[in-house]
């Protein structure tokens, strides 16, 4: 048998080590949270997330194509609210497999595999060049939309391949891209070529930011 888990399909993709915010309103999400919060521990409160590649999070159809590939997630703040909704932050964990997923139950359940990523050395000149495209896409932003991300960016290759992967305002495949890399140099290199694309882009059409083409918007439920 494989390990199961409470599971919440969105129309975006998650990433390790980043936080969300969720608002939850549907009665099977709900149902989730309340799950949850009924855990002791705070730090077992974890769920599943996949992205879904085509259909939709809410109403009788729900999700009709989920990604494989995803992200544990540890439930870190909860804000209930008299109408039975409730406002979240979540912060993404380890990458999991999606075999199946079943939606008998209250909310759903899926049985997953745990997807490590692979502990392989970065060159440093991938990672200079990551950081080097990410600051020229910065510098381009400016005047036009707020910093992508504030601060000093991490030094380690993983934490950073996530934090790249997290600003780049990029469509829903080409995230989901981004967490199926195999490990973080694959993911730098790429975030890094898809970061050049947005800036030949921008600079083709100025005055329309790249950021502002064909993004997903934030729905969690």
């Amino acid at each position: 048998m494989t390990p199961t888990l409470p599971m919440f399909p969105l129309n975006t993709v998650l990433f390790p080590g980043v936080s969300v915010p969720l608002h939850i309103f549907e009665d099977r999400y709900r149902a989730l949270i309340h799950h949850l919060l009924r855990i002791e521990d705070p730090t077992e409160r974890i769920f599943g997330s996949v992205g879904i590649r085509e259909g939709y999070e809410v109403g009788d159809h729900g999700a009709q194509s989920l990604y494989r590939i995803g992200c544990k997630v540890l439930l870190t703040e909860v804000d209930a609210h008299e109408d039975g909704t409730f406002d979240a932050v979540a912060v993404g964990l380890d990458r999991i497999e999606l075999e199946r997923l079943d939606t008998t139950g209250p909310f759903p359940v899926g049985h997953v595999q745990d997807r490590p990523e692979a502990a392989t050395p970065v060159p440093e000149q991938v990672l200079t060049s990551a950081r080097a495209t990410f600051s020229a896409y910065r510098a381009a932003l400016a005047g036009i939309r707020a910093d992508p991300y504030s601060g000093a960016l991490p030094r380690d290759p993983s934490y950073l391949s996530w934090t790249l992967a997290a600003c780049a305002p990029l469509p829903m495949p080409e995230r989901q891209s981004l967490l199926e890399a195999e490990d973080a140099g694959e993911r730098l290199i790429l975030v890094t070529d898809l970061l050049r694309s947005e800036l030949r882009a921008m600079n083709v059409i100025p005055s329309l930011p790249a950021t502002e083409v064909a993004r997903t918007r934030w729905s969690p439920n």
